[in-house]
């Protein structure tokens, strides 16, 4: 996805600068990245980027560094690119360490550069197709696997959002019961048929199909079968032309086209033809998400589509497959409903057990729902879409005190809250003054090793994290993608493990005495970053920030 990095400073810049002084020097044989950003508390110790040894012996034969090379490292001046305080010839390679004042201070001084999404140019369109609402029948239809793909639709849909993308929900959703059930998760799927396609459009495809030469119309006793379809032969024709459809199973050949695939397939040309008219050569195409049991049906979704719509497909078809959900202790299957009672039941048993019963408080029943929609979401994001989930519903995945939950997460998240409103009461009783200018802290005082670790590692690389979730437009030759759905979760999961130890160890609102309060306002400052990133990246996950658990 292109985004302008404008006065940002950019770790992919700066990887891409630092490689371009290597590679000046490199002989033919010389590809690849040489450079990497350490994240490791020991090595930033010493070091902020490393170009090992190996990848110097790659690069230069014998892994002699030639003469000129810290000096012309040094001397970088180029977009995104940090201030940078040293390059030296270690035993492990080449290092570089940055200005870390100076890099406070630029990244502190602009904090909505850093923890706002990453904008594109506005008035791009894609549609999400999420396959397993396709003619849902209430929640008895959907699976463990099925809640999957949709929070990962759900979660696409979030981070494009907020980087300036208009996103078309696919299908609209009619069960009522359905649709309660996804608000409970923070799901806000399009209710309802106002963006169903009219009948004439269903007559329209079933006239193109008589005239497909590799449709065949006959009776039947199966209820709802329009005709049967020979896709072996069309992909074999496609083949002959010199049409390259790469990634299609090999098995596909007779699909039975039924009045609901015809519908599915009406609805998505719907969607499809209004993003092409609202965003005319800004469109990005379809992303049919499906889960694994499901992949095998949608490409013959797919071709039908190719073949027989009224007007073909205006952008490219690209299918993400999701792994299965499995809970190996279980006798008979989980039911989503069942797996959503035992975690809000599971929250609010800890919650009792901590507080007490307040059942009777809205607020605080509130809670409880939110961090069981953020038990349930890290628990189906964390893990690469592609690979399987097992699930054990008897783990402590909602305790505060698990490093991997979301649980985890929203708590750190509502400390930071809880920081904040301490200060700002201690200052309306004036013990602690007034919030200076972030152009007037003195960046200097940040001398922890926590505090360089949070803003290397979670503040500005941000924007490049959300990146790697989807990247448009998609350039994938085959009709499959992969996006990292779970690099968000991840990345909160490592934050809140940097900021619980960074807390802990360190008192933040020292004693109210004035020559403690230039290093406790650059801290302050550093915590309002932290705090901003916190809710950029869980408003893609669509879970409000807590104020307090």
């Amino acid at each position: 996805m292109e985004t302008a990095v404008g006065g940002r400073l950019s770790v992919s810049k700066t990887l891409s600068a630092l490689n371009g002084v290597l590679t000046g020097k490199v002989g033919e044989g010389g590809r690849g990245s040489v450079w990497f950003k350490e994240s490791s508390s020991r090595n930033l110790r010493s070091r902020d980027f490393l170009a090992p040894q190996a990848a110097l012996r790659a690069v230069f034969g014998d892994g002699q560094v030639p003469d000129g090379i810290a000096e012309n490292v040094l001397a970088l001046k180029c977009p995104g690119l940090p201030s940078i305080q040293s390059c030296q010839k270690v035993p492990a390679g080449l290092t570089v360490q940055l200005d870390r004042p100076v890099v406070f201070a630029e990244i502190l001084e602009s904090i909505p550069l850093y923890a706002r999404p990453p904008q594109i140019v506005p008035g791009h369109s894609i549609v999400l197709n999420c396959v397993p609402l396709h003619g849902c029948k209430g929640l008895k239809s959907l699976s463990l696997s099925h809640l999957r793909a949709i929070l990962i639709t759900d979660h696409l849909a979030g981070v494009l959002q907020a980087q300036g993308v208009d996103v078309y929900l696919v299908p609209a959703l009619a069960d009522e019961e359905t649709q309660r059930f996804l608000h409970q998760l923070r799901i806000e799927w399009p209710a309802g048929l106002a963006t169903s396609p009219k009948s004439e459009d269903i007559l329209a495809m079933k006239d193109a199909l008589r005239q497909c030469p590799h449709a065949v119309f006959s009776e039947t006793d199966q209820e709802g079968v329009v005709c049967k379809l020979h896709l072996k032969e069309f992909l074999g024709r496609q083949q002959q032309k010199k049409e390259s459809l790469e990634g299609y199973d090999l098995n596909l050949d007779v699909f039975l086209v039924t009045e609901e695939k015809l519908l599915h397939m009406a609805e998505l040309q719907h969607a499809a033809l209004q993003c092409a008219v609202s965003a005319p050569g800004r469109f990005y195409g379809i992303v049919h998400v499906a889960s694994h049991e499901e992949a095998f049906q949608q490409q013959k979704v797919d071709l039908l589509w190719r073949l027989v719509a009224p007007q073909a497909p205006p952008a490219p078809q690209k299918h993400l497959v999701c792994g299965p959900v499995r809970v190996p202790a279980a006798a008979s299957p989980v039911t989503i409903l069942q797996y959503f009672q035992l975690r809000h039941s599971q929250m609010y048993e800890a919650s009792v057990l901590k507080y007490g019963d307040l059942s009777q408080d809205e607020a605080w029943t509130e809670t409880i729902s939110v961090l069981t929609s953020a038990a349930i979401r890290f628990e189906m994001l964390s893990t690469a879409h592609r690979n399987q989930i097992l699930l054990d519903l008897e783990a402590p995945g909602i305790s505060t005190k698990g490093t991997k939950s979301g649980t985890f997460v929203m708590y750190n998240c509502a400390r930071l809250a809880t920081l904040f409103e301490t200060y700002q009461r201690e200052a309306e009783q004036g013990v602690y003054p007034d919030f200076p200018l972030p152009s007037e802290l003195n960046y200097s005082s940040l001398r922890e090793e926590g505090e360089w670790l949070l803003l290397f590692n979670s503040i500005l690389p941000f924007q490049e994290v959300l990146n790697q979730v989807i990247q448009l437009p998609i350039s994938s030759n085959t009709i499959g993608i992969t996006a990292g759905t779970e690099a968000v979760c991840k990345f909160l999961i490592q934050l809140s493990m940097d900021f619980s130890s960074y807390y802990n160890r360190v008192h933040i609102l020292g004693e109210p005495r004035p020559h403690l309060f230039s290093q406790m306002f650059a801290r302050l400052q550093l915590m309002r970053a932290i705090r901003e990133v916190f809710h950029s990246a869980l408003k893609t996950l669509h879970l409000p920030p807590l104020n307090q658990i």
